[in-house]
């Protein structure tokens, strides 16, 4: 099988199983601070395995790579953790969707802390993005519902800021990441797993374990097949990809979560809040892929050139 079509599949297949992980949080019936702590626990058993079979505990950690993992997991957990309390607040859909701002936060530090350039172009695709989030925000929570439908409530204020603070913190986590590049991924991934279970072991209800088999099965799908295995397919996509494709199929995620939330939880959004999703999930396309909206100008002629 060609390399691009493998990569295409297990690209595909990583981003449809994340896609569905509002649901199995949803269903695990667990508090959020326990969902992330036993993702993180049975995330570092599946890693550890894996690392292992593919020698990669053997000569390659060192105390900068420890270090500077660690501080990108404290900022993947806590984005977990965000993320996860914003599903019960603004649904998953919402949620997901305000989540896919990530890219803008990328470009702001970019520009912050790395003197990159904002062009006119990204400043339109941030226009976009932050017009569809005040639709969605503005439009509030069980739009068209009933009589409150243009109330908004505490609870999905919060949970679009939840959505935004978790964005903020994947933005963080990647641009610590950069400075890791060579260290083999799923190595990163066991780091700063492992420090999810050190970070929330203390507030973890340990004392009180699920007592269903229910619970526990979503809790280690979570931690096996959102965690190990998404890992294990993403990564092995991101060598087979080139950058663009690799940013297409990432949209799979949100279209999938969007759909398990209209179907297994009857979440449907108002017209203006698919517009907004719409907005945001465009723009972020447009800027991941590098899509311009205006035609650079030929340079000018001076007339010394002309003959």
């Amino acid at each position: 099988m060609d390399s691009t079509v493998r990569g295409t599949i297990e690209m595909t297949a990583a981003m449809t199983i994340i896609g569905t992980i509002g649901w199995f949080v949803v269903m695990s019936g667990q508090p959020v601070m326990d969902v992330v702590f036993w993702r993180c626990a049975f995330g570092a058993v599946a890693l550890l395995i894996t690392c292992a079979a593919l020698g990669l505990l053997r000569g390659r950690l060192t105390l900068r790579i420890l270090a500077i993992a660690a501080l990108g997991g404290a900022a993947i957990v806590i984005n977990w953790l965000l993320l996860f309390s914003a599903f019960s607040r603004a649904s998953i859909s919402i949620a997901t969707a305000v989540y896919n701002t990530q890219p803008f936060m990328l470009v702001g530090f970019g520009a912050l802390f790395f003197g990159e350039r904002l062009t006119l172009t990204k400043l339109t695709w941030l226009g976009i993005a932050f017009a569809g989030m005040l639709l969605i925000v503005q439009t509030g929570p069980d739009a068209g519902s009933g009589p409150e439908s243009g109330k908004l409530g505490t609870d999905y204020v919060t949970g679009i800021v939840m959505a935004l603070g978790a964005a903020f913190f994947w933005a963080v986590a990647a641009i610590v990441a950069k400075k890791l590049k060579g260290t083999p991924p799923h190595l990163i991934a066991l780091i700063q797993v492992c420090v999810g279970v050190v970070m929330l072991a203390p507030f973890a209800n340990l004392s009180h374990l699920p007592a269903d088999t229910w619970s526990w099965a979503m809790l280690v799908t979570l931690g096996v097949v959102h965690t190990g295995l998404v890992y294990i397919l993403m990564y092995g996509a991101i060598q087979k990809l080139p950058t663009h494709l690799q940013a297409s199929l990432s949209f799979i995620y949100p279209v999938v979560a969007i759909l398990v939330d209209v179907i297994a939880f009857g979440h449907r959004l108002h017209p203006a809040q698919l517009v907004g999703a719409a907005a945001i999930l465009i723009a972020a396309a447009g800027m991941n892929l590098g899509w311009t909206l205006w035609k650079a100008k030929p340079p000018v002629e001076s007339p010394q050139a002309v003959k």
